[in-house]
């Protein structure tokens, strides 16, 4: 079978969904349990960002916030209709998709706010929130830990911390907030390798790497240009975010929709997607809120609800 040029295992060759999907499954639980264990709201983010100093913006950048979170906005929306669909299997796949492009509208708005610049692409997007946000400790658990330099030794060391809180594997359904913690970390221990090998790859391509006439990274000098692209390269929440929505529409994408075992399997998992991303959007908006001040804050909010299509309050998510 072929996705977009990558060959994955034909259906007769996969085994049952219980053994490919529970990383995708367990990651989100695992934040979930914190995100409830951690009461994430726009009132303790407002409480967070307390010190934040309030900006008077330009209208281009307010356009720029807004538009964002009511992107973030739309994306909680979405997952408040999928919960009710009566197969949770047909909406897996595109409730991770909904889930991603709501954490990274709400990133958006979090980094318009800041410096009122709007990055291009979804890698930069990614590497300017860890900057600006993740590096300086401006974001609640549990999505502030980070991997500052992926070489093998620093990865272990970023590694402590996370694995500190808990310990789990992402083959179980954590049940507990140290199990929560442990999936969590777990899920960024395997982001680091993914990220490392693509590292690797694009190292192998490279002129210098072809020039030294080697096939591996054995060499003292082959291993060097690979350790000071490792040392370029940090990890945040959104670069898990973006694998994993990567993961949903590639590798994981069969696995979410065949085996007879899947709705059994995934039930409860878009209650858990909407969970996380109400409390990521939350905190953005908090963040947001208190760049622009309260007046500005109440007329938003209050015109977004009188005049918002769709179903869902900003009152419900962002007070």
């Amino acid at each position: 079978m072929q996705a977009h040029g990558t060959l994955t295992e034909s259906p007769r060759d996969i085994p049952d969904a219980v053994y490919a999907l529970p990383s995708t499954l367990h990651w989100m639980r695992g934040l979930a349990i914190l995100s409830e264990a951690h009461a994430v709201s726009f009132q303790t983010g407002k409480a967070f960002y307390q010190r934040v100093q309030r900006k008077h913006l330009p209208e281009p950048q307010l356009n720029s916030i807004y538009e964002q979170l009511l992107f973030s906005l739309n994306q909680v929306a979405a997952l408040d209709a999928l919960v009710f669909a009566p197969n949770k299997a047909d909406v897996a796949r595109v409730g991770i998709v909904t889930w991603y492009y709501g954490v990274y509208g709400a990133a958006s708005a979090m980094i318009a706010a800041a410096d009122g610049s709007f990055p291009e692409t979804h890698a930069t997007t990614a590497k300017q929130w860890d900057r600006q946000f993740a590096i300086p400790g401006l974001i609640l658990p549990p999505f502030a830990d980070r991997i500052d330099r992926l070489c093998p030794a620093d990865v272990e060391e970023a590694l402590k911390v996370p694995r500190s809180r808990g310990k789990h594997p992402l083959t179980t359904k954590p049940q507990t907030t140290e199990e929560g913690w442990g999936c969590v970390a777990e899920y960024l221990s395997g982001t680091a390798g993914w990220e490392q090998w693509n590292i690797e790859q694009s190292v192998r391509s490279g002129r210098e790497f072809r020039d030294l006439g080697v096939d591996n990274f054995r060499t003292k000098a082959a291993r060097a240009l690979r350790d000071e692209a490792f040392g370029r390269r940090s990890i945040c929440f959104l670069h898990q975010a973006s694998r994993y929505r990567g993961k949903a529409n590639y590798r994981d994408a069969i696995f979410l929709a065949y085996g007879k075992s899947v709705p059994k399997l995934v039930d409860g998992f878009i209650d858990d997607l909407r969970l996380v991303l109400r409390a990521f959007s939350a905190m953005a908006a908090s963040y947001c809120s208190a760049r622009v001040g309260p007046e500005e804050w109440a007329w938003f909010v209050g015109d977004l609800a009188e005049r918002r299509a769709i179903s869902l309050s900003p009152t419900d998510v962002w007070t």
